[in-house]
């Protein structure tokens, strides 16, 4: 009797300490679960704040390894993982391509930007100087160009040479010297801004490195943390593989072959500030229809108004087939009808990425609103289906 009754007594004690499960009319969420929750969005935060200054390292670090994976997947298919000597060959190949990718794309970037910074003081430079030391001749120049575009517009456009000698000294009083005051910064500086840009590299090839050798378990990682069915992140997985891919060949690729002719062009007609220019049309290209004639033809009617005709006209011919042309050959190859995107939503996401993320909106323009409109879609999806259920 007396151990039935002990066994009796440390049975109910058991069930007292176990914790009761809540039954069919119990509410789903306890406390416990939206404090958790909270919790949880409060640790997100802190981590998107820990990680937001090297956001951008971050951003074209992961769209320079989607671009290259490809070729790195190709190089290392054949090696076992499994293996010593399988492991020391991934992290070496992930090292030399991470290195590789820095030296071939970063660096160049770097120079240009350097010789674009320094010829555009030039440029600034020489503005000045013919503002203060030939104004009668500019102004003579000036007037060339207001006859030449009141003849070509049928006697439309009626502008005289004071009104354009007004306007070039308006810009020239605040962005020249802009120009040079970040310019002058830039050389002052120089040690400081050199042992960021080192700090930046690192920071890159360091991303870099660990992407191209564990770029896989990364995904898989980052995807767990995706509250949704496996197939829509599947689904959102080869949208972000193919948007990244797309607008690299599709629009910066072109942009960045429309600069390099544009320069060429630019250099062997003697354009002073070439690179200035070139660089400029990398950006204005993005724009339909005008883009980078928004550079060219001004040029040209330059060359025209200062009385060279035939060299402005051959400048403009060529500009037209060879700047110009490129955008209407190259990006149907490289896009392939691949991103259903209208040209006009394309033009507003990238301006508009541009103003909310700078330099970065060039990409997360885009691919924010591809996101939202195949984000729709599959919860369009998926209300279609529940309700054919309940239908059912």
């Amino acid at each position: 009797m007396l151990g039935n009754d002990a066994r009796l007594c440390y049975t109910c004690l058991m069930s007292e300490l176990q914790p009761t499960l809540p039954d069919s009319g119990s509410p789903k969420h306890s406390i416990q679960s939206y404090v958790l929750g909270a919790i949880l969005v409060l640790l997100l935060i802190a981590v998107l704040r820990l990680f937001a200054p090297f956001f951008t390292f971050l951003l074209w670090s992961i769209l320079l390894y989607v671009i290259i994976s490809p070729l790195h997947r190709r190089v290392t298919k054949n090696i076992n993982g499994k293996t010593i000597r399988g492991m020391l060959l991934n992290k070496v190949f992930a090292l030399l391509f991470a290195f590789g990718t820095i030296l071939v794309i970063c660096l160049p970037v770097l120079l240009v930007f350097t010789a674009f910074i320094r010829q555009a003081m030039e440029m600034a430079r020489g503005f000045l100087e013919i503002i203060t030391e030939s104004p009668d001749g500019l102004y003579a120049f000036y007037a060339r160009v207001a006859e030449f575009l009141h003849s070509i517009s049928a006697e439309q456009i009626i502008v005289t040479a004071s009104d354009i000698d007004n306007h070039v000294r308006t810009f020239l009083a605040t962005e020249l010297q802009n120009i040079l005051f970040l310019g002058g910064n830039l050389i002052i500086n120089i040690g400081t801004f050199s042992v960021a840009v080192l700090i930046y590299l690192l920071i890159m090839t360091f991303s870099l490195f660990f992407l191209f050798a564990d770029g896989p378990y990364l995904s898989k990682l980052f995807l767990r943390t995706i509250p949704i069915r496996r197939e829509y992140i599947s689904t959102l997985t080869s949208k972000f593989l193919d948007i990244t891919r797309n607008l690299f060949l599709g629009y910066i690729m072109v942009a960045l072959m429309q600069s390099t002719v544009s320069f060429v062009i630019f250099s062997i007609f003697s354009i002073s500030g070439a690179l200035v220019f070139a660089v400029i049309t990398f950006v204005l290209v993005f724009i339909p229809m005008i883009g980078a004639m928004t550079i060219w033809l001004p040029l040209g009617i330059m060359m025209i108004a200062s009385g060279d005709i035939a060299r402005g006209l051959l400048f403009m011919a060529l500009s037209s087939i060879f700047i110009s042309g490129i955008d209407n050959v190259l990006r149907p190859i490289f896009l392939k009808d691949r991103i259903h995107l209208h040209p006009l939503i394309i033009l507003f996401a990238i301006l508009g990425g541009l103003v909310v993320f700078g330099f970065n909106g060039l990409i997360l323009g885009p691919m924010i609103v591809i996101f939202f409109l195949t984000v729709l879609d599959l919860f369009l999806t998926e209300h279609r289906i529940n309700h054919d259920q309940e239908q059912a």
